[in-house]
């Protein structure tokens, strides 16, 4: 969960590339940051510092540059082993100094390794799993840095994706992936290793992924890659198809309202071309080599963890609904540790936004060995999910830079709704319920476009109300992931207690919590369970509760009822969903913001989480 940059090119650069990477990287974690850069004498510049990149700057002004060279490395780094302290910070260092390394995974059996070095008067400076790797290159180093790195990696066990450079080889960088993302930037005479793409955007388009057991070393200007037992491999560049702007915040106070605000247009890039409208189907080009499979399966699984885990609940719905088929969403930290019932008759459709979440890349590796069919859903091009799954989609939307994932989560409702659809039509869907269901999602842009000009509306709702640090989220049958969503979005980012429930819930326990100062937040939408909704308002009415309501525009009862509304656009059931997640979105940002929070990147919490 941590995020790495190197770099190899010009001297005039190297500083700059290291710390706009980390910049870019932050959202993986933030409690501490470093860097070293490796001079022509052979002399190790670093510098690190406690909190956010902001820290790492200042440290940075109050030193010497003159003797910066062309390689360094980087690290902003989210804590798994040792608290956030200077020593714990990377990059790590071997005991005389000369390797250096960052690191982003865990590494199983490092306290076998530690007591083994420790018996041979290595002495450690920091409480991390890391140090280990740096005092085991340099027990192996013999004047070649690739070949102390591969006998290094045949001791370790676990995650990791490592990048290392040596005193006694100013002029080289090796790294290593298995288990954690790692990629390179390709450009003329520059290259960038980083955990993702939006590290390198700024410095070229050409990337080379890295599969699980790939080595590169980059020596002499130029790179040579290897599996680790040193068999030449060629690797395919890869040209990435967004630009720097995407990654930036484009006039907004923050990404994550930045990726609020343009959800009209990532709902259209998620559906465009893939929507048949004449004959009532959808066409997905990455999942045409297991179309017939696809048709022969009696059972569907959706895989996800937080937001993509409410996305799944959400299709669990659309698929037994619309396709007429057994349906069920797991999350993927409980899946294979449960015995789940999954044979070659099960399709499991893994969604992840990163692609890289350790606990869903295991549970796919699960599903696989039970002989399941196992497609993606996945944002992040050329990621570990979209290579390990037979076929997949991509959500086509960007990168989402904010920690709390706002625009993801639609575009998975969106892809996961298309699917039931194209699976339904394979099972007898009529043509009839299938055309109107894919003319509202086309039309759905304009949904949310009307939807977002309530944000104003939204924001004084917030203030009325950001100081509550207790909510309930209620919905039912499409809507209750919706609740569950929208009380994890204030969770992630306003650090208020919220509790998302179906409306039937309420009276099996939670309605013991309702009195004058426990706002209820309830997604009532003029839909076939519209009634049961309101019976569950007035319940809470009854008990001087809170209700603010999520609502069909023009629903005057709901006002009537209600101590404060947000109006959605009247739409079909099945979409209601989706567009009535957003106001949500909205609340909590503006929650969040108006509580002095660090909104794009909440305490503890990192974007991908590429460790179990």
């Amino acid at each position: 969960m941590c995020g790495i940059v190197g770099y190899f090119g010009k001297d005039t650069k190297v500083l700059d590339t290291l710390v706009n990477g980390l910049k870019r990287l932050e959202y993986r974690g933030y409690d501490s940051a470093g860097i070293a850069i490796v001079a022509k004498d052979g002399q190790v510049f670093s510098k690190k510092a406690i909190g956010k990149i902001v820290e790492l700057e200042k440290e940075l002004e109050k030193s010497d540059i003159s003797k910066f060279d062309k390689v360094g490395i980087a690290h902003t780094r989210w804590a798994t082993h040792g608290s956030p302290t200077l020593d714990n910070c990377h990059p790590h260092f071997s005991q005389d100094k000369k390797i250096w390394l960052v690191h982003n995974g865990i590494i199983e059996n490092y306290k076998q390794l530690k007591k083994e070095l420790e018996s041979k008067g290595v002495q450690f400076s920091s409480d991390t799993d890391t140090e280990v790797i740096a005092h085991l290159v340099q027990s192996f180093y013999n004047g070649d840095l690739k070949k102390a790195v591969q006998k290094t990696l045949t001791k370790l066990e676990g995650a990791y994706a490592i990048v290392v450079v040596s005193a006694d080889e100013p002029g080289r960088l090796v790294a290593a992936k298995k288990g954690s993302p790692l990629v390179l930037g390709v450009s003329e005479n520059e290259y960038v290793l980083a955990s993702d793409v939006s590290a390198i955007i700024s410095q070229t388009r050409n990337v080379i992924y890295f599969e699980d057991g790939e080595l590169v070393d980059i020596k002499d200007g130029k790179y040579t890659i290897t599996n680790f037992k040193d068999a030449p491999l060629k690797k395919k560049i890869e040209v990435i198809d967004w630009d720097d702007e995407a990654a930036t915040k484009g006039g907004h106070e923050h990404f994550l309202i930045k990726e609020i605000m343009e959800q009209a247009k990532t709902m259209e890039d998620s559906c465009r071309g893939r929507i048949v409208s004449k004959s009532g189907n959808v066409r997905f080009g990455g999942l045409n080599t297991v179309k017939d499979k696809i048709a022969r399966m009696e059972r569907v699984v959706i895989l996800g963890i937080g937001t993509s885990y409410y996305s799944a609940k959400l299709a669990e719905l659309y698929f037994e609904d619309i396709a007429g088929i057994p349906a069920k969403a797991e999350m993927t930290p409980e899946f294979r540790y449960k015995n789940p019932y999954i044979d070659e008759k099960t399709w499991v459709i893994a969604v992840s936004q990163s692609g890289e979440t350790a606990d869903s890349v295991a549970a796919i590796k699960e599903a696989q060995n039970r002989g399941a069919l196992v497609t993606g859903i996945i944002n992040t091009v050329g990621s570990t999910i979209s290579r390990i799954t037979e076929a997949g989609v991509y959500n086509h939307i960007g990168p989402e830079i904010s920690v709390a994932s706002t625009k993801a989560f639609t575009s998975q409702s969106i892809i996961l709704l298309m699917h039931a659809v194209m699976l339904g039509r394979m099972r007898g869907l009529s043509l009839r319920r299938a055309k109107a269901i894919l003319e509202e999602i086309e039309n759905m842009p304009k949904l949310a476009e009307e939807t977002l000009k309530q944000n104003s509306n939204i924001e004084k709702l917030a203030e009325k109300y950001h100081k509550k640090n207790n909510l309930i989220y209620i919905g039912r049958n499409y809507n209750y992931p919706v609740a569950l969503e929208g009380a994890l979005k204030v969770k992630e980012i306003g650090y208020v207690h919220a509790e998302g429930l179906s409306g039937g819930e309420l009276k099996h326990g939670f309605i013991a919590l309702i009195d004058e100062n426990m706002p209820t937040i309830a997604v009532v939408p003029q839909d076939s369970i519209y009634e049961k909704m309101i019976s569950n308002i007035e319940e809470i009415k009854a008990r001087s509760g809170i209700v603010i309501a999520v609502a069909t525009d023009g629903d005057k009862e709901v006002a009537d009822l209600c101590d404060d509304v947000i109006y959605t656009p009247k739409m079909k059931e099945e979409i209601a969903p989706i567009i009535n997640t957003i106001p949500l979105q909205l609340f909590a940002y503006h929650v969040a913001r108006l509580r002095g929070l660090d909104v794009d990147k909440p305490r503890n919490l990192a974007k991908s989480v590429t460790v179990e």
